[in-house]
């Protein structure tokens, strides 16, 4: 099969040696979906479930030679990014996404064991150049605060934050609820139509890279043709089943599980 027949979605993120998130991830929720799965590395990390040991970030000349490498030989259907980690790296990203592709922004800036993952001149960038070219962006609690410069406390709240975000440029914003105490687990949709809500169980453990996921599926189900708002209930529904079935750690948290209960969402 030839790269012009495949449906391919490229992930641009950090490699985690654990296997839980970054490109691991998003490469198991690709295949899991049905689409082939590209690769664009920026950073190295040493981490398993329970903390971020070290990261690394490549040279901004690394990630362009890769972007360009898979741009020249495949017919991409959808861009996710990742952890970045630099300036320079955001600024090569933006420059080298082609247009009229479907960009899914997950703005990664801290891990869940609190290792920075990008640094802290680079959030202007993040703001300026990357997010005003994603179609959609998909922050979590904290990092929807730092990028609408609210407090969050209610998914009333989360609504606001992701208007914020969309006027930073962004076509539409999902701004996922984990983070909040509840019994339920509400996600909020932003775009050009309004505010809609998506609400699952909340899961008594915490779980290894389940913001990836969400974010891969997304990019992945645009790949395959879904409009906007069907692609984010594809990818709810997709991530629910891959926490549900999450794997256990010896003494770490759980890690998402692709596929592991539902490779193909009813998107009806």
């Amino acid at each position: 099969m030839s790269g012009s027949q495949m449906i391919a979605a490229c992930s641009i993120a950090g490699s985690d040696s654990g296997g839980g998130a970054g490109i691991q991830a998003d490469l198991k929720t690709f295949t899991a979906i049905g689409v082939f799965g590209l690769t664009v590395i920026t950073a190295v990390t040493a981490q398993n479930t329970r903390e971020v040991r070290g990261s690394w970030t490549l040279p901004a000349e690394a990630v362009a030679a890769q972007l360009a490498a898979v741009r020249d030989d495949f017919a991409i259907g959808a861009f996710k990014t990742g952890m970045l980690g630099t300036a320079a790296i955001i600024r090569t990203v933006a420059e080298s996404l082609p247009a009229g592709v479907p960009v899914v922004v997950d703005p990664v800036m801290v891990s869940t064991s609190g290792h920075r993952l990008l640094a802290g001149d680079a959030v202007a960038d993040l703001v300026g150049l990357l997010i005003p070219r994603a179609e959609i962006v998909t922050p979590n609690i904290p990092e929807a605060e730092v990028l609408a410069g609210m407090r969050i406390a209610s998914p009333e709240d989360m609504a606001e934050a992701g208007r914020r975000i969309r006027d930073l440029g962004a076509g539409a914003v999902v701004v996922k609820g984990g983070h909040l105490a509840g019994e339920r687990a509400v996600d909020v949709l932003v775009d050009a139509a309004g505010v809609r809500q998506f609400s699952g169980r909340m899961y008594p453990y915490s779980v290894h890279g389940s913001g990836c996921c969400f974010a891969a599926a997304l990019a992945a189900y645009r790949a395959r043709g879904l409009g906007v708002r069907e692609a984010a209930a594809a990818a709810r529904a997709f991530v629910e089943a891959a926490i549900a079935s999450a794997a256990g750690a010896p003494g770490g948290s759980r890690i998402v599980n692709p596929g592991g209960t539902l490779l193909y969402p009813d998107t009806g």
